[in-house]
Parts: C-alpha cells; structure tokens; sequence
C-alpha cells in the first residue's frame, strides 16, 4: 500500500468519525437532488471528450487555433440554448454541462500568455481580441436566428 493510499484512508476516516460525531440532525436540514448534477455532469463529460477529440486532431505549434475554434462553437451553442428558451433541464445538459466543459477560458489565458512569453506579441493580442469578438459575435448570431426564426 502506497503512502498516499494510506494518508487517504487515515483522512476519509477522520472526516467519517467527525461526520458521525455531529449526529444525524445535520443532515436532516439538507437536501440533494442528484438529477442536475448527473445532467450537468453527463454534459460535461461530452464537452471535454469532444474538446479533446478537437485539439488531438487540430492542434498547432504557431497559434491555438482548437482554442479559439471551441470557444466560438461552445459560445454559439450556449446562446442558442438560452435564446431558444430551453427547459431547465436541457440547459443543464447543453449550456452548463456540455458547453461549459467544451469551451476553456483557462487553455484561452494560458496559450495567450505563452505567445506573448516567446515574442510573438501580435499574436497574443491577435488571440486575445479573436476569443472576445468571434465568441461574442457567435452569440449574436445565436440571438438573431433565434429570433428571425423561432422554434
């Protein structure tokens, strides 16, 4: 058995002890519903599998193009789930769960810094200013078809 199994297990036993200790009245005031966390989550899973599919197959050296390509899809696919009017529900699996995992601000900041870290300053600025616009002008395409042809 490794040392962080070990550390792992000594932990959950700890907090198991002190869950009992507090007695059973602390979670007689707390509910869960599993449903929007299994639709989120589901979602989510979808999202990152796809944006992972897309950076396998178009991955650059010179600028991130997966990068700008996901966040102007996921910001296009997230305005027209909302725009559209979508229940609860498919926001959770759409919007939130998949759209949310499929787009990535922190791979956007990342590979921004980095650009400008080897010089490449049109770039960074280039990178920064295409993931603003191109994914704000998605979401006003979103907005107009959905409101030039609603569902």
């Amino acid at each position: 058995m490794s040392l962080e199994t070990m550390v792992l297990g000594d932990v959950l036993d700890t907090v198991l002890v002190g869950l009992a200790l507090l007695g059973s009245d602390l979670f007689a005031s707390v509910t869960f519903d599993p449903e929007p966390a299994h639709i989120v989550g589901t979602g989510g899973a979808i999202g990152a599998v796809v944006r992972h599919l897309i950076y396998r197959q178009f991955s650059s050296e010179r600028f991130p193009w997966p990068t700008l390509a996901v966040n102007v899809v996921g910001s296009f696919g997230f305005g027209a789930a909302i725009f559209a009017g979508a229940d609860e529900t498919t926001i959770q699996l759409v919007a939130i769960g998949i759209c949310g995992a499929f787009t990535t601000f922190s791979s956007f900041s990342v590979e921004t810094v980095q650009l400008y870290e080897r010089g490449d300053r049109l770039l960074a600025v280039a990178n920064a200013a295409g993931n603003l616009v191109l994914s704000l002008a998605a979401i006003g395409i979103a907005w107009w078809l959905v409101t030039a042809w609603p569902v």
